[in-house]
Formats: structure tokens, sequence, C-alpha cells
């Protein structure tokens, strides 16, 4: 895959994913019906906004290039959580933030990969 290609497919990955999340996290602090009522079905209507406020905080880490791997890891641990227990349908966000680091950083899923360039003296 080209540089060229790949940096658009990051870029657009980045730019889903980080919407979707966003536009799910200001829902819950703006505290709009559809957001909360699921939310307390599930027994956790009292932690709304703080869960917009989470979203958000890990959402910028994972924007920002040097907190990018811990914006990752908080976003799994908190997509996997309501997987288990069943607060939303978080896998296509799961999947999304997953393709678009492995576009942006495979280093994260493969480890480093070694040199293999013959290098001429």
């Amino acid at each position: 895959m080209n540089d060229k290609l790949k940096n658009i497919l990051s870029t657009s990955f980045i730019v889903i994913v980080n919407l979707v999340i966003a536009l799910g996290a200001i829902a819950k602090i703006a505290g709009l019906k559809s957001a909360t009522e699921a939310l307390a079905r599930n027994g956790v209507g009292n932690y709304v906004r703080a869960l917009g406020i989470m979203e958000i905080i890990f959402v910028a880490l994972f924007l920002y290039k040097k907190t990018f791997r811990l914006g990752f890891y908080l976003l799994c641990c908190y997509f996997g959580g309501a997987i288990a227990t069943h607060l939303m349908q978080p896998a296509v966000p799961l999947i999304l933030i997953w393709i678009t680091t492995f576009l942006r950083d495979r280093t994260i899923f493969l480890g480093k990969q070694p040199d293999y360039t013959v290098r001429h003296q």
C-alpha cells in the first residue's frame, strides 16, 4: 500500500472514530434522553455525565501523537467494559479504533519489526 493511500485511510478512520465517540460523549454530557435512558436501565444512570467526560478525555489522548498509545488502551478498556456489561453496542467503535490504530502504528499489534534492508558500505 502506498504511503499516500495509507495516510488517507488512516486520517479517514481517525476522523470517523473520533466523531462517533465524541458525539456519543456529547450526548451523554448534554443529558440527551436517548443516551441517558439506556444507561439508566442498566443501572449507571447516575454516572452518565462522568462516562461522557471520560470518553472525551480518552479521545483527546487518542488524538495526540505522544499519548496515542495510552488513549488506545483506555478506549479499548472502556468499550470492552461496555461490551461486558451490555451498556451499549460498542463493538463498531472498538473495531474502528483497532483499524485506526493498526493503520497508524502497527507496532502496537505486531511489535517492533526487524529491519531487513541490506546496508552496503
